[in-house]
């Protein structure tokens, strides 16, 4: 709830007076599908904000704190914050308040229109007009339309005096888009900027199933799975311990991803053993965020193929013993982002407390018929690993939008939450396999390497595929997959490198990119690098529709995979008192984690015209560090403080 600004802090700061206004924000191409139409009209009404800069959120300051809690070394390992002692420690300044609330009111906008969010995160100028918002940024204000359907306003870029530059990190609506959604699209998308899930691809139909191990090669099943990363575990604490896999609403009246309970039981009955008991019947524990529904108004795979992939294998690999949660997020009316699942998370991150943008993320309370009448804020305690099989181009957000998010999955570390997301299925290109351009714009004939978001945020788990070569079996090493899907990987063109993957990243671009050097100006070096792991993302068994079973491929099969093995790892160390896991990437990319993965060596991630990264020995941004060999990794953290 905005509370209005105290009168003492809105004093004028003369010094500034006179302080000279320098680009804050531009946009340097529009992305696919837009068109400029025309100037606002000056007297149309924006919902004017000014996102404050929080303390201690540099990247370094933020990689340390979670070091802290994160590093088997550390004497503080496990100590993991509680969400009160982070909202606290990052709550902007009164400082910054009152230097963006007194230059607002000095350039003439009245007291009782600034309002400061609860918790001191956003700034709001209540009705502001077009003009005055070009005024105060120094801006032009466009209607942008859409070649399908839709309008837009932003701007190519807007201005801050120099002095309150410091203590603002994005100012909304400005040069970021909100996209379009249309019924009848060929795949899910998720209510972020130029984004779309990261869906299983299906690569056939299957007439019988292969349970035995010997086919794996051809059809891969839970025991598959077992086999490959010695996976044998029952849950001790299952009471004490949560998972949790999220699906997200499409925006503009595209239709929820749903699970279909009886594509749940027919797969139990088909895969259910003694070890993980009994799943016919078995629900996931439903966790609605704003207005989160299980639809079956309408039942197709881009309908029910993400969640029935993700659920059906994350609960036979947990077992019936432990509860799975399933975080179904947006209202069929407005959809969701991943922010607006971080609101429930976090309180702190909340809607006019911190983190949305009002130009991008979904409102709620939905203001449309129909519509979810509430904000979940700071409602839902977050499961200790949470997986997510969707992502994002790096490039369809600014700079600050990507940075402020991921200090958020830093936030969530800090508290003790895995996160982890899938790589992508494009190889080095991005989502839809479109890549880019020189000018910033994203083509399906681009050559640039784009790389995903968040995965690209070094305080998340970025998990790759593999897939066992044609004619192999379950123990002769796995190659990167590049059957019906090419695992994403790559550089980011917004982090640095983290100090966790500095050594690896570096003897990578040392032997395989610089001499010579492969694709020069194609992609970033020496930057935050993923996926950090990987696992078998090819050719799973997964019912859809009932009755009929289909073989399908993506990193969105294999970043649950890797969630239940950490989610059963944090059983262990629960059902003898210690904390969970939490962040992972300081702890595997130390030597003592050296030997826990199998390595993968052979096999690329080809897109955008290019044959993409070569997998090597070690890390390699096509499979990461390999794949988990659970046994080993078990024995570590349970011996870890």
């Amino acid at each position: 709830m905005l509370a209005l600004f105290p009168l003492a802090l809105v004093a004028v700061a003369t010094a500034h007076a006179l302080s000279p206004f320098v680009q804050h924000g531009k946009r340097n191409a529009l992305p696919p599908g837009w068109s400029r139409a025309r100037r606002h009209a000056p007297d149309a009404v924006l919902p004017l904000r000014f996102g404050l800069t929080q303390p201690n959120v540099d990247m370094n300051i933020l990689q340390s704190l979670l070091n802290d809690v994160s590093h088997p070394d550390s004497p503080n390992y496990g100590n993991h914050w509680s969400p009160a002692r982070v909202a606290q420690h990052f709550a902007p300044s009164n400082e910054t308040i009152q230097a963006v609330v007194s230059w607002i009111v000095k350039s003439g906008v009245p007291r009782d229109r600034v309002r400061v969010s609860k918790t001191k995160g956003w700034v709001q100028v209540l009705n502001a007009t077009v003009a005055e918002a070009e005024t105060l940024l120094k801006a032009e204000y466009h209607v942008f339309e859409h070649e399908s359907d839709g309008q837009h306003v932003a701007c190519d870029a807007y201005h801050l005096p120099a002095h309150v530059v410091p203590h603002v990190e994005i100012v909304t609506p400005t040069i970021d888009f909100n996209p379009l959604r249309k019924r009848g699209a060929t795949h899910i998308n998720l209510g972020q900027p130029d984004n779309s899930s990261v869906r299983p691809v299906i690569a056939g139909k299957v007439s019988t199933i292969l349970n035995e191990l010997e086919n794996c090669d051809k059809q891969i099943t839970p025991a598959c799975l077992r086999a490959l990363y010695g996976f044998v575990y029952t849950p001790h604490a299952p009471s004490k311990n949560s998972y949790g896999i999220v699906e997200y609403t499409p925006g503009a009246r595209l239709l929820s991803p749903a699970y279909r309970a009886a594509d749940l039981d027919l797969f139990a009955k088909n895969f259910s053993t003694s070890l993980t008991g009994n799943l016919v019947g078995k629900r996931p524990v439903l966790q609605s965020i704003d207005g989160g529904v299980l639809q079956h108004i309408e039942e197709i795979p881009d309908y029910n193929g993400e969640s029935d992939l993700d659920l059906e294998y994350a609960m036979n690999l947990v077992t019936s013993h432990q509860p799975v949660t399933l975080y179904q997020v947006g209202d069929l009316t407005v959809g969701a982002s991943f922010n607006n699942f971080l609101d429930a998370l976090d309180g702190s991150f909340c809607k006019y407390k911190g983190g949305d943008d009002p130009s991008l993320d979904p409102p709620y309370p939905d203001p449309y018929r129909g519509g979810y009448k509430h904000h979940d804020c700071g409602t839902v305690e977050p499961a200790y690993v949470i997986s997510t099989s969707y992502s994002y181009d790096e490039a369809a957000l600014s700079p600050a939008y990507a940075a402020r998010q991921c200090a958020e999955y830093a936030k969530l570390g800090m508290m003790g939450v895995t996160m982890l997301f899938a790589s992508g299925d494009d190889g080095v290109a991005g989502n839809n396999g479109f890549c880019l351009n020189p000018d910033g714009t994203r083509t399906a004939k681009g050559r640039i390497f784009t790389p995903a978001f968040p995965v690209s945020c070094p305080f998340v788990v970025a998990v790759g595929a593999t897939q066992i070569k044609p004619g192999a079996t379950v123990t002769d090493p796995e190659i990167a997959c590049e059957t019906g899907i090419a695992s994403g990987g790559g550089f980011s063109n917004y982090f640095t490198v983290p100090d966790y993957q500095n050594d690896v990243v570096t003897g990578y671009v040392k032997s395989h990119l610089t001499t010579p050097p492969l694709y020069p100006g194609l992609y970033s070096i020496g930057t935050r690098a993923y996926p950090d792991l990987s696992a078998n993302g090819c050719a799973f068994s997964c019912l859809l529709l009932e009755n009929e079973f289909i073989l399908v491929a993506g990193t969105s099969a294999s970043t649950p995979v890797v969630g239940a093995m950490l989610a059963m790892i944090n059983d262990a160390r629960l059902a003898i008192h210690k904390k969970p896991i939490g962040f992972i990437n300081p702890a595997i990319y130390s030597p003592l984690f050296q030997g826990a993965f199998n390595d993968v060596t052979s096999g690329n991630n080809p897109g955008c015209g290019k044959q993409g990264f070569p997998a090597a020995k070690g890390w390699d941004p096509v499979t990461g560090l390999g794949t988990p060999n659970f046994p080993k990794l078990l024995a570590l953290w349970l011996a870890a403080k």
